[in-house]
């Protein structure tokens, strides 16, 4: 399952089985702390994006395993993968998809939606971050201190583990890798991710 969530800047991609059973998803309409609930269609259970876990109905509590997702240009993921197929505009529908609905939204300091945990405001609430999360520890990498590290590949230690961190500056992506293999993480909005993460540490560059 690969869901995105406009108002988070949330493109976050889940394993649908649960229990065994392959899950149905959709997309409910509401929001909690101005973030994307799912649903599942067998169950109707509502499911947190960030959290990647059930909030109510019968699945309440569960969580979703969470899958690699790298957030960067068509024109990057383009080169490494040129053979990739893209999902037709022509869909049947009079909609104009070249129009984005929330033009500007990421240049406000406000959020559309009422969000009850408030983000520290030494960041942008719209500054992107790479969200870390590592047996329950969480750490937040904002793409200014990254790019004022200056460094395209730098290890760190979260939760008593190793983790390597990757910047490409050219493209405004972070990835977190571990041998070489991307490992799941978030690209979010620090307002969202702190919405989600009150104890997150915040990544300062040396």
């Amino acid at each position: 399952m690969v869901t995105f969530c406009p108002l988070c800047g949330t493109g976050m991609a889940f394993d649908a089985r649960v229990d065994g059973e392959n899950l149905i998803f959709g997309v409910s309409g509401l929001l909690y702390e101005s973030d994307v609930l799912l649903f599942d269609r067998q169950s109707e259970s509502l499911w947190s994006q960030i959290w990647s876990k059930a909030v109510s109905g019968p699945h309440k509590g569960e969580q979703l395993t969470s899958l690699p997702l790298v957030h960067t240009t068509w024109s990057a993921w383009q080169q490494t993968h040129p053979d990739t197929q893209v999902l037709s505009r022509d869909t049947g529908i009079r909609r104009d998809y070249r129009q984005d609905p929330y033009a500007g939204y990421g240049d406000s300091p406000t959020t559309m939606f009422p969000v009850v945990n408030r983000a520290p405001d030494f960041l942008h609430a719209k500054a992107w971050v790479l969200g870390v999360s590592i047996n329950d520890e969480h750490r937040a990498y904002p793409f200014e201190e990254l790019r004022a590290q200056g460094k395209a590949q730098f290890t760190d230690e979260l939760a008593g583990e190793v983790i390597t961190i990757n910047w490409d500056q050219a493209n405004r992506s972070a990835t977190l890798t571990r041998e070489g293999e991307v490992q799941p993480t978030v690209t979010a909005f620090w307002f969202a991710w702190y919405a989600f993460h009150t104890d997150t540490e915040v990544f300062e560059a040396n």
